[in-house]
């Protein structure tokens, strides 16, 4: 009896310090602007709080997941330049990166409204925009230049979230119910890769 004690106390020390735990995959979720950089604004509301609100809640809705971790470019009201936010992505390898971003047209109100999506051309970009595009709505998914897109070693889409300028759109991503399901909708996304 003694015997097996001995050599079943150390096959299983053996055993359980073999395994590793399961690394999370990283998500990059960047909340444009920050900072001196307002980005979009409308009387009180600023882009650069708006999608730093969404993001928070993104990373708060997916913590109870398993599958991803959120991490965020900025977590507060700084400014990250744009190469700073491109070297954190990099370093980090993750599977996607999600850039934040509200409209605006020239005009103070606009009839224009809804979300927007842009892309490098890239396949995996280009797959990743057409899923969150159904998760929103059917949007529009169009090519742009853009450093965040460009120097993103990962697939990396940029969303517009609504304008800012529209009164609708402006109530619903302005709102804790529209910030809340808006982050909710790319938890689900997330949960369906």
């Amino acid at each position: 009896m003694n015997v097996r004690k001995l050599l079943i106390v150390p096959l299983f020390a053996l055993v359980f310090l073999s395994f590793k735990p399961i690394d999370k995959k990283i998500i990059v979720i960047d909340a444009g602007h920050g900072g001196q950089d307002k980005g979009a604004i409308f009387e009180k509301a600023s882009e650069k709080q708006i999608v730093l609100d969404i993001a928070s809640k993104i990373k708060e809705i997916n913590n109870s997941q398993s599958k991803y971790e959120v991490v965020l470019t900025r977590d507060d009201d700084s400014y990250p330049s744009l190469t700073e936010r491109t070297d954190k992505i990099n370093s980090l390898n993750p599977e996607m990166v999600i850039s934040l971003h509200v409209n605006r047209t020239p005009e103070n109100e606009t009839s224009k409204n809804g979300h927007e999506i842009y892309i490098q051309n890239s396949d995996a970009s280009k797959n990743i925009a057409y899923k969150i595009s159904k998760k929103l709505g059917n949007c529009s998914i169009l090519e742009k230049n853009l450093h965040i897109l460009r120097e993103s070693k990962a697939p990396a889409v940029l969303v517009e979230l609504g304008f800012i300028n529209n009164t609708e759109d402006r109530k619903y991503i302005t709102s804790q119910k529209g910030q809340k399901e808006i982050a909710q909708k790319f938890v689900e996304f997330f949960n369906e890769q």
